[in-house]
């Protein structure tokens, strides 16, 4: 699972008992919480709980919410596996604080009998950047839509998911973006797909030489590519600035392999710009492309899609886990990020 245990009389954030929701870190306490609270539910169901024995319900009660609907892949016949839920916010608040009326939470791999084999799939179709196509994307997305739907104040709606659950997130919080509403977005060690740079090679002059060759290489490709006509590849500049205004919360530790790459990604835009000499045009084109993508494209594995790979985002406001290094387990795991005393390094990444 994530990590920690399932009790949340011993492993919740207990010291938010009066949540103060203008406060960033309880928000973010709240949302790992509740995207938490999706992993126990689908546990409970698998252990056939009954009432008294439900362990998920006090991930959402301890902070006034209820559960509204569970959402269930239901794409094989003989699997029923609850991925996702959505929580209504109980307490009425006033029109100056940030809590939320809806939460959509998602949960990432449940290293559990009914439920592992079909994450793997999924796990698997974010590598090969086809998790949209996924019966459980659609089930995601349409779940979100009714929401907004419903509520119609889209500021009130927050999305929050973790490692394969925060890849759902970010293609949900996408699609809104494009039709101009921006959700608030709490995104837990989402995957990046990409080789850990920083994690192989400690030098970081050299890693800035490999990541200026590749921003080169990957630009590259995309004139190329545009020039000839190839379908697949033609220039996105239109999604990727459409949905700049949208800046979710990134959660990433440095120590995870997953997700830290996302450092890397923005600091490297980043100094990128400060180089000039059209750096910076060379950093903008190829922050839009996925390089693994192209090289998959290349070699002939099919369903790839390269028009817009699902880890890239415009913008972010990064929060990045500065505590002593872990094991990966606890490094990628979720109940890291409701800790009271974490040292965390805040940058917001503005795509222009």
């Amino acid at each position: 699972m994530a990590c920690g245990g399932e009790d949340f009389s011993i492993y919740g954030p207990l010291h938010l008992t009066n949540v103060d929701w203008n406060n960033e870190h309880h928000r973010r306490s709240v949302a790992a919480s509740l995207a938490y609270g999706v992993y126990i539910l689908e546990s409970d169901r698998q252990r056939k709980c009954r009432r008294s024995q439900l362990l998920a319900p006090p991930w959402w009660e301890f902070f006034h919410f209820k559960l509204l609907r569970q959402l269930a892949d239901d794409d094989d016949d003989d699997q029923f596996t609850i991925f996702g839920a959505i929580f209504e916010y109980k307490k009425r608040s006033n029109s100056f604080d940030q809590s939320p009326h809806y939460v959509v939470a998602f949960r990432g791999t449940l290293m559990e009998p009914e439920s592992f084999v079909r994450d793997l799939e999924l796990d698997v179709s974010i590598i090969l950047n086809g998790l949209r196509k996924t019966n459980r994307f659609r089930i995601a997305m349409k779940a979100v839509q009714d929401i907004i739907d419903l509520i119609g104040d889209c500021s009130k709606v927050w999305l929050t998911g973790h490692s394969l659950g925060a890849a759902m997130a970010i293609l949900a919080g996408k699609n809104m973006a494009k039709k101009g509403k921006f959700l608030e977005g709490f995104l837990f060690n989402p995957p990046f797909i990409s080789v850990p740079i920083e994690r192989i090679f400690k030098n970081k002059k050299l890693n800035h030489r490999i990541r200026f060759a590749g921003s080169v290489f990957t630009a590259g490709l995309a004139i190329t590519s545009a020039l000839k006509g190839d379908e697949g590849f033609q220039d996105n500049n239109n999604w990727f600035s459409a949905i700049s205004g949208w800046i979710p919360w990134v959660f990433v530790n440095r120590v995870d392999y997953v997700c830290s790459e996302y450092i890397g990604y923005y600091e490297h835009r980043k100094k990128m710009d400060e180089i000039g000499f059209g750096a910076g045009a060379i950093a903008k084109l190829a922050a839009r492309y996925s390089l693994g993508g192209f090289a998959m494209s290349m070699v002939g594995i099919k369903g790839v899609e390269i028009e817009e790979p699902m880890h890239l985002l415009p913008s972010a406001n990064l929060i990045v886990n500065l505590n002593p290094p872990l094991k990966f387990w606890q490094a990628h795991g979720l109940c890291q990020w409701w800790r009271p005393d974490l040292n965390l390094k805040c940058t917001v990444y503005k795509y222009k």
